[in-house]
């Protein structure tokens, strides 16, 4: 189906098809305190479109930045995973680059550049939200609580370009993609390197991962897509690799297009184009497996409540907001959600208004079966989580398929 009104906001094409709408959703991270159920809790359209010129997935229906980031309550640091893959992307590039000065954009509370911080290297941190800055700061990572942008990159430039930029999970949300990658080239040294990471549109189309759109991830970026946008700005994806994390993630290495890009990327090229990425079909049945799962999810919660079995969730992420609400899944559906980060406890879910509490929890109040709502960091959870199993408790796994494990 055509959208009516679509841009591109690479390429600015005027041709676009709607892969999936998810209906109104509250905004992902917009946790509630219990006085808030009074008030009216906005809620905006969530609709998914692909561009048939350049092939950008995006969704058509945005959010002001400043409604989104100004104050966060996403964490990196309470997530054993990232934080030990952040340690181990610090080490690598270190050894591979031995940067003499490193930006990372959106720099969180400040999990990754504390490595480079506590080994003397000259760094800085970009985040735009008060708050997770503040904690950053206090692990002595000097941080600029600002948007990036290319007017911004051109006066870090001007004091001490980057050669080495880093941007996790953080492309995938600007808005204006062209001003973030104009920004890369303007601060990026002549011999520098931009390393970049995000969630894989092609690993999410064939897994039926709709819980990772919300509003904060404006763009789903495959290599087809991307490889014309850095050309636009005088910059070349020079390598690609793929990582399992957050359900397939991509990491690329961004440099000035005087430099030659490595087989990989090629590669990646040519498996997307055998996929048919660039083609209509390969889109198509997206909304039917978001569709399918919610059936199936719903049928076994049904199937748990009949059979008196108590169900909570764990993991108060942003795709569980999605996904939460999606499926229409709210208090009587589920107890209540654990998770690791104090800064949730105490609130209840974005629409879905599920009370959040403490992951010691789980094992405390002992439900019968959890809703994994952060299943892509499973293996880690359930680690956490043996004592929980080791009693009896099962967890209930949404993506890709609705299981009981």
């Amino acid at each position: 189906m055509e959208v009516t009104g679509f841009q591109c906001r690479s390429c600015q094409s005027l041709d676009g098809l709607l892969v999936l709408d998810l209906g109104e959703q509250p905004l992902a991270n917009n946790f509630l305190s219990p006085e808030d159920l009074d008030q009216l809790e906005p809620r905006f359209l969530l609709r998914l479109a692909v561009c048939t010129e350049c092939w950008l997935l995006q969704i058509t229906d945005l959010v002001p930045p400043v409604e989104l980031f100004s104050e966060y309550v996403y964490f990196s640091s309470y997530s054993d995973a990232w934080v030990a893959h952040a340690a181990e992307c610090a080490e690598r590039y270190q050894k591979e680059f031995a940067p003499q000065h490193v930006v990372e954009i959106a720099s969180n509370d400040g999990y990754l550049l504390r490595h480079f911080a506590e080994a003397g290297v000259s760094h800085l941190g970009i985040e735009p939200a008060d708050n997770v800055a503040a904690v950053a700061r206090g692990r002595g990572v000097n941080t600029r609580v600002d948007f990036f942008t290319e007017p911004l990159a051109r006066e870090l430039a001007a004091e001490q370009p980057a050669d080495l930029i880093l941007a996790n999970n953080v492309f995938a949300h600007v808005p204006d993609t062209n001003d973030f990658v104009a920004g890369l080239r303007e601060l990026l040294s002549s011999e520098g390197r931009a390393v970049l990471e995000f969630p894989y549109a092609v690993d999410m189309i064939a897994q039926g991962e709709f819980d990772t759109i919300y509003h904060e991830h404006v763009f789903y970026f495959t290599i087809t897509a991307l490889e014309p946008l850095f050309a636009r700005h005088g910059l070349r994806i020079t390598q690609v690799e793929r990582t399992p994390l957050h359900g397939g993630s991509l990491r690329i290495f961004v440099r000035h297009a005087t430099y030659e890009a490595e087989d990989s990327v090629a590669e990646l090229r040519a498996t997307e184009t055998s996929a048919g990425v660039n083609t209509a079909p390969f889109y198509e049945n997206f909304a039917a497996q978001a569709a399918a799962t919610r059936e199936a999810l719903r049928g076994k919660l049904a199937a748990l409540r009949a059979a008196g079995q108590r169900v909570a969730a764990y993991g108060a992420a942003a795709k569980g907001s999605t996904l939460m609400n999606y499926c229409g899944l709210t208090a009587p559906d589920l107890e209540f959600v654990a998770d690791r980060s104090p800064h949730k406890h105490g609130r209840l879910t974005p629409g879905a208004h599920v009370p959040v509490v403490d992951a010691g929890e789980l094992v405390k109040r002992a439900p019968d079966v959890t809703l994994l709502l952060a299943w892509n960091f499973a293996d880690e959870i359930l680690a956490q989580q043996a004592a929980y199993r080791e009693a009896g408790g099962q967890f209930l796994i949404p993506i890709p398929e609705v299981r009981l494990i």
